[in-house]
């Protein structure tokens, strides 16, 4: 069975290799192998079938493509979770649900006080409010029995809760021009899909079939084609029965098959083609220009004051209690760590800046920095505020 302690064992070493991959990306960019590097990333991938061609190089295809398997493992966890886990009641998902309200909000408004004014930079607002699981709870792990579990489960419901307000803003805010003709494609395998999860239909491939031709439609229509896997997860039947009459949990296979392939494959590759910054000709001054300050800021600032901020205002007034074992210096420093915004961040950024060379890379140094800066300091709070004692579920 797929336990909550699984999943936070996989997110944890899962972040020991996106370091590994973030490192070697920086290497490759910074030496004589940049052209093998770049190359890489535009390397044209083209699939025709018919009159329909999608034509893409590597970076699109990871960016738009494998991220959309992501985006579906999200939407499957996200629905498990309301329907039965730990955002299943209203106690549960309060606390949680105010400190990723206050974690999207108060590093917005740092980056908006940086760049108003500037129409560009502006699109870039989202960047700082985004969590990076893997990397968060890979952080903590490193403490081990230290940290009570109920503090780690607190940074995994918050950190969904923070992918589901990507989600709608990338769905809000990222959209290009429409296709409307896509769009009515895209409606249909969205009711098709719908209509199978109403029906009972229990073959895997059904769903896998209608949400690729909801991708492609997606994909077309000038909606961010992640959108779709977050779609398709919602029409996945939690509960089901076979011929057999045993009840069976197509979502929960559907996410444990999935989970591997997501954190120890595609974040790696995604963060691989990313994080690839050329450090070579960015100096001090253009970090301190107002687009890498508001994601640095917004980040490690902003993140932190957002998430505590309005956990310790919940707490406060009894809208809220503390997670069970945990202490408001405990809480504090998870806060540090929602600072992390890496792979979700860089995500955000591609889609707000499609030039890489816009800001000259550093937005990205900067999601790098920020992200590299919660992580010490969150690791160094939790430290000095826990002790060695065993944490209980």
């Amino acid at each position: 069975m797929f336990t909550i302690e699984d999943f936070i064992k996989k997110e944890s070493s899962a972040g020991i290799v996106l370091i590994f991959v973030t490192i070697a990306a920086l290497i490759l960019k910074n030496t004589d192998f940049s052209p093998i590097y770049d190359a890489f990333l535009h390397t044209p991938v083209e699939i025709r079938f018919g009159a329909l061609n999608i034509a893409k190089p590597l970076l699109l295809w990871i960016n738009d493509g494998l991220m959309a398997i992501f985006f579906f493992l999200i939407g499957l966890e996200v629905k498990r979770e309301l329907l039965e886990g730990h955002l299943s009641s209203v106690k549960q998902i309060t606390l949680p649900a105010i400190a990723a309200v206050g974690g999207m909000v108060v590093p917005a408004l740092v980056y908006v006080y940086f760049n108003i004014g500037d129409e560009v930079a502006m699109r870039g607002w989202a960047i700082p409010t985004a969590t990076d699981i893997a990397f968060a709870l890979g952080i903590l792990s490193l403490l081990g029995s230290r940290v009570p579990v109920s503090l780690k489960i607190f940074l995994m419901a918050l950190a969904i809760i923070d992918d589901l307000g990507a989600i709608v803003v990338i769905a809000l805010f990222y959209t290009t021009d429409l296709s409307i003709t896509s769009i009515v494609i895209a409606s249909v395998a969205l009711v098709g899909l719908i209509a199978l999860n109403r029906f009972k239909v229990i073959k895997p491939a059904a769903y896998i079939l209608l949400g690729v031709i909801l991708w492609v439609s997606v994909l077309k229509s000038g909606v961010h084609a992640t959108l779709a896997g977050v779609a398709l997860a919602f029409t996945i039947p939690l509960k089901s029965r076979d011929e057999n009459g045993k009840e069976f949990s197509m979502l929960k296979e559907m996410e444990h098959s999935l989970h591997y392939w997501v954190i120890f494959l595609i974040l790696p590759l995604f963060a691989f083609v990313n994080a690839g910054v050329d450090l070579r000709n960015i100096s001090i001054n253009q970090l301190a220009t107002s687009v890498p300050l508001g994601i640095m800021l917004g980040l490690f600032l902003g993140k932190q004051i957002g998430v505590f901020g309005f956990s310790y205002i919940a707490i406060k007034l009894k809208l809220a209690t503390l997670p069970e074992g945990a202490n408001f210096k405990q809480l504090y420093g998870v806060a540090i760590l929602t600072g992390i915004g890496f792979t979700m961040s860089l995500f955000v950024d591609s889609l707000a800046f499609t030039d890489d060379s816009l800001f000259a890379f550093t937005d990205k140094l900067a999601i790098l920095l920020g992200s590299f800066i919660s992580g010490i300091f969150g690791y160094l709070v939790l430290k000095r505020t826990t002790s060695n004692s065993e944490s209980k579920v």
